[in-house]
């Protein structure tokens, strides 16, 4: 029997204003999953994560999180949630002990012995003061703050933000060694891809107001693939899932979703062309031939 899903969303929409951000937005977050949230800046991650943890309100469409309907049961969704925002700023003139405690008291169910572990574990010096930590140690505190109170379920929002690279590495380790071996699930926004890929079991690609695909990571990149067809001058219209049509000179790219050998006899047939490269590609390919790939099915265009 197949557990509930941690997160569940079902025709999402959200406007601001006339600016139409999400415009249904159906996804499904498998519990104790690794979940990376993509899409360019803009998109719309961070609204549909604030509907989520129920700080804005949908025009219309469903939310669970943990099981909890994110737009009727707010409080408890905030109890029972770990939730990093983007940027998330802190009072600077408190000590790291003292914001412990102070967010701690908002929790029935925060763990004063395991928030002190994590202390530790993230290397935060307690008496310091918030304004004094350097920006890597700042978001190790917010990872803590959003970790206090044992939640099953973490959200965080592009939680490396204003990191350099260094920094964004030792976070994600922190993040991984954490939470993946207690089952808990993590759902994470990012348009880092080299971040993303080595972490996350699954990903989701948002881009204008839909999710254009959601699947398995090591699925993803074994099914997408850039083939290169030499002198072709056929027409590829008709062959579903083409991503990605670029011709240099002679040689025309073909970046094709769910390739099977069926759809390379098509490719072969309709372009007139033998393929005579086919190239694995990395999540990054993956993510810019989906949000910005040109469709064009006409093989000399």
């Amino acid at each position: 029997m197949m557990s509930e899903p941690a997160i569940e969303i079902e025709g999402l929409h959200f406007a601001y204003g006339r600016n139409v951000v999400l415009r249904g937005v159906d996804l499904e977050v498998p519990t104790g999953s690794i979940f990376g949230f993509l899409g360019r800046n803009g998109a719309g991650k961070t609204t549909a994560i604030k509907i989520l943890m129920g700080l804005l309100k949908c025009a219309r469409g469903r939310c669970t999180v943990a099981g909890l309907d994110s737009q009727k049961d707010v409080m408890k969704v905030r109890q029972s949630v770990g939730y990093m925002a983007e940027d998330q700023q802190m009072f600077g003139w408190m000590r790291v002990e003292e914001i412990l405690k102070w967010v701690g008291s908002f929790y029935e169910s925060w763990d004063d012995k395991y928030s002190q572990e994590l202390l530790d574990l993230l290397e935060l010096p307690r008496r310091c003061k918030v304004k004094n930590l350097s920006k890597g140690q700042n978001s190790r505190l917010a990872l803590l703050l959003a970790l206090g109170h044992r939640p099953k379920v973490v959200i965080l929002d592009d939680p490396t933000l204003g990191l350099d690279p260094i920094a964004r590495k030792d976070f994600l380790r922190h993040v991984i060694s954490l939470l993946q071996s207690n089952g808990v699930t993590v759902f994470f926004s990012s348009h880092l891809l080299y971040e993303i890929e080595p972490v996350a079991d699954y990903v989701a690609i948002l881009e204008g107001g839909f999710i254009v695909k959601a699947q398995k990571t090591d699925e993803l990149r074994q099914s997408v693939k850039k083939l290169l067809l030499r002198g072709a001058d056929g027409n590829l219209s008709g062959i579903e899932g083409i991503l990605d049509v670029v011709r240099a000179g002679s040689d025309v790219t073909v970046t094709v979703e769910n390739f099977t050998e069926q759809k390379r006899s098509a490719i072969q047939n309709k372009s007139g062309s033998d393929i005579v490269r086919e190239v694995d590609l990395n999540l990054d390919e993956i993510f810019e031939a989906y949000v910005i790939g040109n469709r064009g099915q006409a093989v000399g265009a």
